[in-house]
């Protein structure tokens, strides 16, 4: 329930604002790996983001835990949340639209479901959830495309690239659970950090920054992503979970999406098919279908 006294329009512009943020950056990791390559971004991305989100816990009054336990988990969390599927999804942007991107990434509820359902099981298995992965399953299949699924698509690789990003955000998810007892941003920045420990000496070795000469929009493109997209989405939506709570803030998935495909059709000129289109919309009403809870039935 929403407490009375927050200004609901003002929670609700910031929820809008979130998914606007989350949604452009899919464009922002599009424009910068015309000329950074990928792990180079994302080392540089977890980076910024980490150190702005420790400033921001500093001015709260607060700081992180200082045991190595927490920290392990921190950095297993990295894995699952920021290292692996941030790098996968910038690798696979370089021949994958940002707007495909954007659908393929929106299903980690359906797949955060399927988690459950076999590992954990704290969560019944319901029709109306069913439901949900069946429609969000089919609308993958739609936005990847058929002659993809036989073999024959050139981004196949690139595509199941961003799938397996979005298993990784499942499993963050669930294993995320465990940080109950902490600040909600501290496990953001302890893990964060602890992606670009493990993503600068890849940077160092794999890529070796010094030698690029990256162009100014792709600069630009990652301190967007790095302080808006990430930094600034993360203090706006653990804002929003005070207010709004866990559940309404999931709203954001849903507008998070069809933003991201129209930033993309309006500043990097993407198109998007006809049966990506009937993806989308499979793909949002089997979210929608694994997020938004049931009604109460009231008693007759």
């Amino acid at each position: 329930m929403i407490p009375d006294t927050i200004n609901l329009k003002r929670e609700l512009a910031l929820l809008l604002a979130l998914a606007t943020l989350w949604g452009a950056s899919y464009t922002f990791i599009k424009i910068g790996v015309e000329t950074i390559p990928p792990i180079t971004l994302i080392a540089t991305r977890t980076l910024i983001a980490g150190l702005l989100l420790l400033a921001v816990l500093r001015i709260r009054g607060l700081s992180l835990p200082k045991d190595k336990a927490t920290w392990g988990r921190f950095l297993f969390q990295a894995c699952l949340n920021s290292a692996i599927p941030f790098t996968l999804i910038a690798w696979a942007e370089q021949t994958v639209d940002a707007g495909l991107a954007a659908i393929l990434n929106s299903t980690t509820p359906i797949f955060a479901f399927l988690l459950t359902a076999v590992l954990t099981r704290h969560e019944p298995v319901t029709g109306r959830k069913l439901f949900g992965v069946v429609a969000g399953i089919a609308g993958i299949t739609l936005v990847v495309g058929l002659e993809a699924l036989n073999g024959a698509g050139e981004q196949l690789p690139a595509q199941l690239a961003i799938v397996a990003a979005t298993i990784c955000y499942a499993g963050a998810a669930i294993f995320g659970r465990g940080f109950k007892s902490l600040d909600p941003m501290m496990p953001a920045a302890g893990s964060l950090i602890c992606g670009a420990v493990i993503l600068m000496p890849l940077s160092l070795a794999v890529e070796q920054p010094w030698t690029l000469a990256p162009s100014t929009a792709s600069i630009l493109a990652l301190l967007g992503l790095s302080v808006f997209s990430t930094a600034l989405a993360f203090v706006i939506y653990f804002r929003l979970v005070h207010t709004l709570g866990s559940v309404g803030t999931t709203a954001q998935a849903y507008l998070r999406v069809p933003i991201g495909v129209v930033i993309g059709v309006i500043f990097l000129g993407e198109s998007i098919s006809s049966t990506a289109l009937v993806g989308l919309a499979c793909v949002i009403t089997g979210v929608m279908a694994m997020t938004i809870p049931a009604r109460k039935r009231v008693p007759a």
